[in-house]
C-alpha cells in the first residue's frame, strides 16, 4: 500500500519520464495484460492512456492492477499510473521513501 507522500512522488516521476501503454478499442484482452506484465518488470512505473473506455476507466485500471499485481497510483484524465516494485532490489528504478 502506498502512502500519500509516495503517490505524489510517483505521479511526479510519471509526469516528466513514463512509458505510455494506449488501450483502445480492443479492450482488455490477455495480450494487453502481458505487455503491461512485460512494462511494469521492466520500467516499474508506466502510464495507460485510455484512447477507448473513457466512461470505465477507474474499473478498468483497478482491473488491470489486481491482474498484474501493481498498485494504482492515480487516474488523471484520460490515463492511469501503474506501479509495481521490482523484486530485484539491483534492477529497481524507482526509489521510493
Amino acid at each position: 500500500m502506498l502512502t500519500s507522500k509516495q503517490r505524489s512522488t510517483l505521479t511526479g516521476l510519471a509526469s516528466q519520464d513514463c512509458v505510455v501503454q494506449a488501450l483502445g478499442k480492443n479492450g482488455l484482452t490477455e495480450a494487453f495484460i502481458s505487455q503491461i506484465e512485460v512494462l511494469l518488470a521492466r520500467h516499474e512505473l508506466i502510464k495507460i492512456k485510455f484512447l477507448d473506455f473513457k466512461d470505465e476507466k477507474r474499473r478498468i485500471s483497478e482491473e488491470i492492477a489486481a491482474r498484474t499485481h501493481a498498485e494504482l497510483v492515480r487516474v488523471i484524465g484520460n490515463n492511469a499510473i501503474l506501479y509495481k516494485q521490482n523484486p530485484d532490489s539491483e534492477k529497481r528504478r524507482v526509489v521510493l521513501q
